[in-house]
């Protein structure tokens, strides 16, 4: 799994910081590419990664405000003139629709391939094969939500060597024992695949919020998140100022992953105020969690396990 990070700023674009916008890709399932976000610019952030943008099939907005949904118009244009044909769906809260038709009325884009709306609430919001997405309100000067995105958990692997041990050829009959029947050999003997197989891998757990001062139910929400992207757009000093645009601090945001016990923690969503003050900002931060990073524009962050 690897987290791209597009835009990594508040409010107004930036020389060193794009406004928001996260790209997931599912390496093992075949590619699948999220979005989290599209604010200004987004599509030109993408020609700068390995992000395509024709096999997104997925795009989740935290909420309405500018940076986080001006650059959807624009991005969804250009999917259609790139050629794409498969299925888009948009997760969002109430007059994500309204926006999305208004702009493609407006400006007379014909997409040439389908796509769907879905304007969530708390719950869950999407099932997968391999995955289920949550969605948590949070507490923003709108309707603003996190997405928590859970694996299902995985079959134990296969002890090929006991196998091989016991002279077991392979080929697929190696997948039914996988996946735990009891499975007859050429000699008539019977070997009951549970026997075989190791414990469940236990699922990922991963937990994109969007704008948020901070709030205990996302404490619960989070626990035990093996990564966690939260923002922290102002420093300790302006807490006043971030409880009042609805924001959080880098102290509070690394307090609710500490509380939680993640993983690791990804602070975005940064003031430009602290352009050139990158250093500073994270040693604030790992004064208080010290798995923490803080993103910038084309960071990719990359999970293996």
């Amino acid at each position: 799994m690897e987290f791209h990070f597009l835009g990594t700023g508040s409010g107004v674009p930036a020389i060193e910081r794009n406004v928001s916008a996260l790209a997931l890709r599912f390496l093992q399932q075949k590619g699948t590419q999220w979005l989290f976000d599209c604010g200004e610019a987004t599509q030109h952030q993408l020609l700068h990664s390995p992000i395509t943008l024709t096999k997104i099939d997925r795009i989740f907005i935290t909420h309405l405000h500018g940076d986080h949904i001006f650059g959807l118009p624009g991005l969804l244009g250009s999917r259609s003139f790139q050629g794409a044909r498969s299925p888009l769906t948009i997760y969002g809260p109430k007059g994500l629709e309204t926006f999305i038709d208004a702009s493609l009325t407006v400006s007379r884009t014909h997409l040439r391939y389908p796509y769907k709306v879905i304007e969530v609430e708390e719950g869950l919001v999407l099932e997968t094969e391999d995955v289920l997405v949550y969605a948590l309100e949070l507490e923003h000067v709108m309707p603003c939500f996190a997405f928590k995105i859970t694996e299902k958990d995985k079959p134990g692997k296969l002890d090929m060597g006991r196998l091989q041990s016991l002279n077991i050829p392979k080929g697929p009959i190696y997948q039914r024992i996988k996946e735990g029947k009891t499975v007859e050999l050429e000699d008539g003997s019977k070997v009951n695949g549970k026997d075989f197989v190791g414990p469940p891998q236990k699922g990922r757990m991963i937990v994109i919020a969007g704008d948020t001062r901070p709030i205990k139910k996302m404490v619960d929400f989070s626990r035990g998140a093996t990564v966690l992207v939260h923002e922290a757009t102002f420093r300790g000093d302006k807490q006043e100022h971030a409880a009042q645009f609805g924001h959080s601090t880098i102290e509070e945001a690394t307090a609710l992953a500490k509380e939680a016990q993640v993983k690791t923690l990804i602070l975005t969503h940064i003031s430009s105020r602290y352009s050139g003050e990158e250093e500073e900002f994270e040693l604030e931060a790992k004064h208080y969690f010290s798995n923490v990073h803080i993103a910038h524009d084309m960071m990719v962050y990359k999970l293996s396990t």
